[in-house]
């Protein structure tokens, strides 16, 4: 059977190691990119309370992920960056088309840690003073592709090319900026909402593609009406309002 290298796993619901071996336990797998850390840690406690339904997250970027449900990934539900990997896999028909919700729309931000380099404006990365600039693997990650798309609509990318240095996923490229290996990382705005160091500068919609993050249940998944009940959560007002708080649309 061929191995499936998924990035992290984050059991959702505190106290979960008391559940693992819980007889007859509802549990779901869900592919989840990246950006989303933060926010589905609070909304799988909060779909656990309201449902008794377990909940194990697969982080990653999202090419990766719609790779490994290819290859036939024990996924129950597919939570992308984006909404074209999610149609993809439905016209290969592994996803159940009816289940297809756009639950968000992500913002992409100019994270800068630290005062130590002089940026006020995304035109100041191509200062001398900026040596290192994180960005997702554009070819993986959505808000990586969108960091690319801005730089070229702001004539940016020739000047700070050179600089640009790749995380594999959204989360790792936050962590190339917060441990100091990048003096700036383009990041989901949900991932750096509650950072207070530094500042952060919104980048404009109008310089990339809108961030429409999709979300599906697996054909494959030996839990349809769970998965469902997921997707119906994470598409619901309570839910909106949480990604609301986090920083998304």
């Amino acid at each position: 059977m061929r191995p499936y290298y998924l990035l992290l796993f984050v059991l959702a619901a505190a106290g979960c190691g008391e559940h693992r071996n819980a007889p007859n336990r509802a549990e779901l797998n869900v592919a989840t990119a990246a950006n989303l850390t933060k926010v589905f840690a609070e909304l799988g406690q909060d779909f656990e309370r309201e449902t008794g339904i377990h909940l194990t997250f697969s982080f990653g970027a999202t090419t990766q992920l719609a790779q490994q449900i290819e290859h036939g990934a024990p996924f129950d539900v597919f939570a992308a960056a984006d909404t074209e990997h999610i149609d993809e896999l439905a016209r290969k028909g592994l996803i159940l088309a009816s289940t297809r919700a756009i639950y968000a729309r992500g913002k992409l931000v100019l994270w800068v840690p630290e005062d130590r380099v002089p940026v006020e404006r995304i035109e100041d990365l191509a200062r001398p003073g900026v040596t290192h600039i994180a960005i997702a693997n554009p070819q993986l990650a959505p808000y990586g592709r969108a960091a690319v798309e801005s730089l070229h609509a702001l004539h940016l990318w020739e000047a700070v090319q050179p600089k640009i240095v790749y995380g594999q996923n959204i989360s790792a490229t936050t962590q190339y900026a917060d441990t100091g290996n990048a003096d700036a990382a383009f990041t989901a705005l949900a991932l750096v909402n509650d950072k207070t160091r530094g500042h952060k500068i919104v980048v404009p919609e109008n310089l990339h593609t809108p961030i429409d993050q999709a979300i599906a249940v697996v054909r494959s998944t030996s839990k349809p009406d769970q998965a469902r009940k997921f997707v119906e959560f994470i598409t619901g007002a309570p839910a909106r309002e949480v990604f609301r708080r986090y920083g998304y649309e």
